[in-house]
């Protein structure tokens, strides 16, 4: 299956369906390796499948002086029955083709004759003529074909040919279209080594995408190189790939036959990535310079621009290094070390040329190390912690640099076959202490993430931190790393006795525990007793926000901080962004997990449904690539409370059974209360508010605010909607009192909304409820305001102030409709109804489609399910479903047998 190349191939049919006017020959155009060959065999088939013939011809490099052997290739399949051609041509082609021996035919003679033979042919089928690497078709051939393919308008003839963009040899394509193949987009490539090489780890595979820059003959062809380790840790690969034989016949051999200064300028532009032409210079001294450049640039094979040297090709840089040997890279590594321009570029270029042990090189890559860290550039930081160890002298180094690798792998990478193997060989060095915290983190991680239980992960990890030789100073990064993470794993045992265990470590930090932690552990367990000091705190902590070049974990540990609280909107920004690098491969895997998480409930809580899918399929994408099964609740609740404010209870049911069985089974005592909270939702929105007592109830019980229970904060007001309904006035008003009493009003504008919907909810004068929808910003969570304006547009219409229900129940009804709440819009409609006044429950009937709402839809139309639409546009079926639930109301229908019907309709309405 020919992957991202429909775009090109639709391009192509397209252009020849016009051809009776324009003409009917287009040449291929790409580098070598983009998939030229791979075009021409899927535009043959179709071809094929429509009826035609196809005649085939490539160039080849030792034909090249046979004259005519390109053009014997094309016609040779035909025969030599040539009774349509007059004996003066058929005489020419049959000498030209070496059917008949006879004196030379003229070429004009020869070229006419074979356009007019094929054109005979062509009239009893229509013929595509294929030519591959047309820049090898010997030079009478090259004529030839040039010649038939400038005078094939209008006819049954199809011409393609293929060559690359600097080298055409003799063929002149003066007049024909061009259509330019380009490298595979970063999807297509990355979906082709999914599909090749599944067991790639995500970071050798995103090693790959960079080197290989979309080529798919890179693709498929590099990873032949790498053994069993290679494939599965990216720290056993060699700084520069290896290239096959194909890939060394395509690039190492443009390299052999420039002069040796030529390469090895080139080398230290290779080595060098991004480092300046005026450091280059200085570090080449005398063995040579940018000048020596010229042979290599008059073969396009590189382009000085903007004070940088790039190759056209990733690989081309690689064909330099490998066509060196070891001693020229080490000198190059050595004066590229001299000329660096941060310390991690020196510290890397002095490893590279270091031979042996060498202590003073090894502590420059830690150091190093913990700046890429800082930067987000997790795989970067474990690998110059791996060569740091290689290079340490003392055993004791080697094993604390190893397991320091292993834990990054582990927590930020999302690298856990690396980080496996970092860990075992930290401890074969026989150096570690039983309560090695960078060891202990790691195997947390690690055991989170198999089939173990937190609650062991918090013993391991809180047995560690409690026994190590830090002597709890909050100086040391180690100890507060580790206790980030126990945070973490507390949260996810959910017990008081693991947050006590937490909060009496943390407690013993001299002289007090540094920011980040602090606030984090103040607000983020237990944000209903967190103090306003406490809030303010999380406040100026995101005020430091760098928007534009923050550290990921410090970003999304003030977002963990900022989840409870509602202060999610004001990092959307700072968090998008870092999911961008990281689908671009510069972001740490578990941040970008965290960022998806947080936005995925920022989402949901603004209205943004489909984001809050869309965000929270991503999120199980990337669990999925990297192993880090332990994470996927988190995106199964967000897909949870999607289901349930859509009504769709039993897929809500399926997804919070899920979450408490997995939850059980791992002793993840912290995950089933989100599971309550969900279900709660969607039995509210089903009407069954018994059910929804007991969910909520399982959160947190009426009148309590459980400590370390900060979903409670989330599922409140759910609980008094119940109570409300199932005869607990009581117990309602007793919860409305423990909102209050906890200040929750003074935490956030959305918890001030809340908690003054809760006291309107639980007294007779409706009052309070315009206290809460005047909340400022309350617009901001548009899910929460509608369902306080349509329980106020209930009260109002059963005290008989219809005028005022009426404007609160449409603004409601307007409100839960646009976010998709199908539940609470039908009831508000109904309500609206029994004020004698009628509301259409789908608003945005002959609202126009998006455009990818349009092609779901002819998709669905022509018989796909969703797994299929979603295979093919690369979504979920969920967010299939999803866009489905909001085109039917846009066509006029209620199924998917009429959508083939309701499309026509659509496109002829205008």
């Amino acid at each position: 299956m020919l992957v991202g190349r429909d775009d090109d191939i639709a391009s192509m049919r397209a252009y020849f369906d016009r051809a009776a006017v324009r003409g009917g020959a287009v040449l291929l155009v790409g580098e070598a390796g983009v998939g030229k060959t791979a075009m021409l065999d899927e535009f043959a088939a179709g071809e094929v499948e429509r009826g035609a013939t196809v005649l085939r011809a490539a160039g080849v490099q030792f034909e090249a002086e046979v004259g005519y052997s390109a053009l014997n290739q094309l016609l040779f399949p035909l025969g030599d029955d040539m009774a349509g051609l007059n004996e003066a041509h058929r005489n020419a082609l049959r000498c030209a083709l070496g059917f008949d021996i006879g004196p030379v035919p003229d070429r004009l003679v020869v070229s006419n004759a074979a356009l007019l033979w094929l054109r005979s042919v062509a009239a009893e089928t229509p013929l595509l003529l294929v030519i591959d690497d047309v820049q090898w078709v010997d030079r009478a051939s090259a004529q030839a074909l040039g010649f038939i393919a400038r005078r094939l308008v209008g006819s049954p003839i199809r011409f393609v040919a293929a060559c690359r963009p600097d080298e055409r040899g003799f063929f002149q394509n003066g007049g024909l279209t061009e259509l330019n193949l380009a490298p595979l987009r970063a999807d297509a490539a990355r979906t082709l080594v999914e599909q090749t090489f599944p067991e790639l780890a995500p970071a050798v595979r995103q090693r790959l995408l960079i080197e290989a820059a979309g080529n798919p003959l890179a693709l498929l062809e590099l990873p032949a190189a790498f053994d069993g380790d290679q494939r599965t840790d990216f720290t056993t690969l060699p700084a520069v790939l290896t290239l096959s034989e194909r890939l060394q016949e395509i690039f190492a051999a443009r390299v052999r036959t420039l002069p040796e200064r030529c390469r090895l300028m080139m080398l230290l532009a290779a080595l060098g990535g991004t480092t300046a032409t005026t450091r280059l210079q200085t570090a080449a001294g005398d063995i040579c310079d940018l000048d020596d450049l010229v042979p290599a640039r008059e073969k396009r094979l590189l382009q000085v621009s903007g004070g940088r040297l790039t190759f056209r090709h990733p690989l081309i840089g690689a064909a330099v290094v490998a066509a060196s040997t070891d001693r020229q890279r080490r000198w190059a590594h050595g004066v590229l070390a001299e000329v660096a321009d941060s310390p991690e570029r020196q510290a890397r270029h002095l490893a590279a040329s270091t031979v042996g042990p060498d202590a003073d090189v090894a502590a420059k890559l830690e150091t190093s190390a913990r700046a890429l860290l800082r930067q987000g550039d997790a795989i970067g930081a474990v690998a110059a912690l791996t060569r740091s160890a290689e290079l340490s002298p003392s055993l004791a180094d080697r094993g604390r640099r190893l397991a320091e690798a292993a834990y990054i792998g582990a927590d930020a990478g999302g690298e856990l076959a690396t980080a496996t193997r970092l860990l075992d060989n930290a401890r074969r060095t026989g150096s570690l202490g039983t309560h090695s915290l960078p060891a202990a983190a790691a195997a947390a991680h690690l055991l989170i993430n198999s089939d173990g239980d937190v609650r062991t992960a918090h013993r391991l990890l809180a047995a560690a931190i409690e026994a190590g030789d830090h002597r709890f100073d909050a100086e040391q990064p180690v100890l507060v790393e580790a206790l980030h993470n126990l945070l973490l794993i507390s949260w996810w045992v959910g017990t008081e006795q693991a947050w006590q265990t937490f909060h009496g470590l943390l407690g013993r930090l001299t002289p007090e525990p540094p920011p980040v932690l602090r606030v984090t552990a103040a607000v983020f367990p237990d944000p209903a007793r967190a103090t306003p000091t406490d809030i303010a705190d999380l406040d100026a902590l995101i005020d430091t926000i760098d928007t534009d070049d923050e550290d990921p974990t410090r970003l999304i540990r003030i977002g963990t901080a900022a989840v409870f609280p509602d202060r999610l909107p004001r990092l959307r920004f700072s968090e998008r962004r870092l999911v961008r690098q990281s689908r671009e491969g510069k972001g740490p895997a578990r941040r970008h997990l965290g960022a998806l998480m947080h936005l995925s409930i920022d989402s949901f809580q603004g209205g943004r449904w489909d984001e809050a899918s869309e965000t929270a399929d991503e999120g199980l994408t990337v669990c999925g690539q990297h192993g880090l099964r332990f994470f996927h609740w988190y995106f199964q609740f967000v897909h949870a409370l999607v289901a349930a404010g859509r009504g769709e209870v039993k897929a809500a049911r399926q997804l919070t059974d899920g979450m408490a069985s997995w939850a059980t089974a791992h002793q993840a005592g912290g995950v089933p209360p989100f599971a309550f909270q969900a279900r709660a939702l969607g039995d509210i929105g089903a009407g069954d508010y018994e059910a929804a007592y007991q969910s909520a109830a399982r959160v947190s019980p009426p009148g309590q605010l459980l400590p370390y229970r900060p979903t409670a904060l989330w599922s409140a007001l759910d609980l008094i909607e119940a109570c409300m309904h199932t005869g607990r006035a009581a117990e309602g008003v007793a919860h409305a009192r423990a909102m209050r009493d906890a200040g929750l009003a003074d935490i956030s504008p959305r918890l001030s909304m809340l908690t003054s919907a809760a006291a309107a909810l639980t007294a007779e004068d409706p009052g309070m409820f315009e206290t809460a929808i005047s909340v400022p910003g309350a617009d901001q969570w548009p899910f929460d305001l509608a369902r306080i304006r349509l329980a106020y547009g209930e009260r109002l219409r059963r005290n008989r102030d219809i005028r005022t229900a009426r404007e609160q129940l449409t603004i409601a009804h307007d409100a839960l409709a646009a976010i998709g709440a199908v539940p609470w819009r039908e009831r508000a409609a109904s309500e609206l109804r029994a004020t004698g006044m009628t509301r259409q429950s789908t608003p945005d009937a002959g609202s126009p489609l998006t455009p990818q709402e349009r092609e779901i839809a002819e998709l669905a139309g022509a018989g796909l399910t969703n797994k299929q639409i979603g295979q093919r546009l690369f979504i979920s079926h969920r967010t299939v479903g999803d866009h489905l639930y909001k085109i039917f109301p846009k066509l006029g229908i209620t199924s998917r047998a009429a959508l083939r019907d309701a499309l026509t309709a659509y496109d002829e309405r205008g």
